[in-house]
């Protein structure tokens, strides 16, 4: 990275401060140019930022962070002044004619990965921590910015890394007189790396609900108030509600905060027998949703099926791995009232399954479905336990999970010890994906777009 990156660190508009950052080899040339001279390392000095001629465009207050004590490992130089457009954008100006360049979105961040200030995980946490949409999610975000979420991968691939070296070390000396690891202790020892990796799985998805929040469906039967009920959570009418069956077509998404709990809300078409073929293209988009959902809220009418026959009749039809909620809707249609959810029964029981009563039209019961959606995502402890985590580091869980059942396979059927290290191995190679030990630069594109730019 032999270039120099410049960009307003602070949003853009009006404010009281605005803060410019340069980084790259070229910064302390740059600025003893703008300021006259460089100011003492990490402290703030009093400055005047000026123009080719003398002119100055701006004063405040400049930190000089030199190579490698600063957040991207290069020097770097932090320009606050005040926050009008024109001035921000004057101080650019004038920072690229003297050799800098306009930094990409995520940039700044990016070299600080490469560097080796940050590893890729905590780089995704600090665009994690900007983002975060409420307390939980920001602490989740910390948790992981402040290395908590690398160092238990890490932790995870150094205990298969030994085992797989005990392994290959039977292999390699299976005809010399040294001590190798029974089968038993190899067994204790996978189920020992299987429970870390299945608490650290449970703890990432909590912290990739809260930060990228829970995409929940509404579905059930014709009419009994789902795109009410959309309606009610989005505080406005964001679906056509007739008493008309077969209204609701297509998908409506609404992306709500509901308590500091961010939520992706799907209203989908009735499940019934389709009357045409665009109402079945919109039942099909329905179970296409269901099945992508972090959870589904199956509505029924109350008053007209108070035993959940509509449910009962479509449970098998229902994705089995996403949970469900079961929410009795126009309960100020029948003499029940709002029952609390218990958060026990945020996951299905084995012989029940979790349940809601609610009216939509009043809204009598809807502090009761924020309650149960929140502890379902980890809200009642605040996500203490929760890591910052995005969908790709839970699917490289996944496989590592998968690679796992496979080693535990071969070592219970006594297959080739080679077949056991190899999926060891590939368990390894997952784990290093998270933390970027291995990253393609079309990956790093992706991630580093996401981040704002001067960040």
């Amino acid at each position: 990275m032999s270039d120099t990156i410049v960009a307003a660190a602070t949003p853009p508009g009006r404010g009281g401060i605005a803060i410019v950052r340069v980084s790259g080899p070229a910064t302390p040339q740059i600025g003893v140019s703008v300021l006259g001279k460089l100011p003492p390392p990490r402290f703030a000095t009093a400055a005047k930022f000026r123009a080719a001629a003398g002119a100055v465009i701006d004063d405040g207050l400049a930190l000089y962070f030199p190579a490698p004590h600063s957040y991207t490992g290069e020097h770097v130089l932090e320009l606050h002044g005040h926050g009008g457009p024109v001035l921000v954008e004057a101080l650019i100006r004038r920072l690229l004619e003297l050799g800098a360049r306009r930094a990409q979105p995520g940039e700044f961040t990016q070299r600080a990965y490469l560097n080796g200030k940050l590893d890729l995980a905590q780089a995704e946490a600090v665009a994690d921590l900007i983002d975060a949409a409420s307390d939980a999610a920001a602490r989740a975000a910390r948790r992981s910015l402040e290395g908590e979420f690398s160092r238990r991968v890490l932790v995870l691939s150094e205990i298969l890394g030994e085992l797989r070296a005990d392994v290959e070390a039977g292999i390699d000396f299976a005809d010399e007189q040294i001590d190798v690891l029974s089968e038993d202790s190899l067994r204790v020892r996978l189920e020992e790396a299987a429970a870390q990796l299945a608490a650290l799985r449970v703890a990432s998805r909590q912290g990739r609900l809260l930060t990228e929040g829970m995409t929940v469906v509404i579905a059930g039967r014709p009419n009994a108030g789902k795109s009410s009920l959309l309606n009610r959570l989005a505080g406005h009418d964001a679906a056509i509600v007739t008493t008309m069956p077969g209204t609701t077509r297509d998908l409506l998404r609404e992306r709500i905060v509901l308590d500091g709990m961010p939520l992706h809300v799907l209203d989908t078409a009735g499940l019934r027998s389709a009357g045409d073929d665009i109402e079945a293209e919109g039942i099909r988009r329905a179970r296409a949703a269901m099945a992508g959902a972090d959870r589904i809220l199956f509505v029924i009418d109350a008053a007209a099926d108070p035993a959940a026959a509509g449910y009962l009749e479509e449970r098998a039809l229902l994705p089995p791995e996403v949970p469900v909620t079961v929410v009795f809707n126009k309960i100020d249609l029948t003499a029940s009232s709002a029952a609390a959810c218990e958060p026990a029964a945020c996951e299905p029981a084995p012989a029940g399954i979790a349940t809601v009563r609610l009216s939509a039209l009043t809204g009598e019961g809807l502090d009761t479905l924020a309650t149960h959606l929140k502890a379902c995502m980890g809200f009642e402890h605040g996500g203490t336990d929760a890591l910052s985590a995005r969908a790709r580091h839970l699917e490289a869980l996944t496989r590592v999970d998968a690679h796992l059942l496979q080693a535990a396979g071969q070592l219970a059927t006594r297959s080739a010890p080679e077949l056991l290290a190899e999926e060891l191995k590939r368990a390894q190679q997952a784990l290093g994906e998270i933390v970027g030990a291995d990253s393609s630069d079309e990956l790093l594109g992706r991630i580093f777009a996401r981040f704002c730019i001067g960040k």
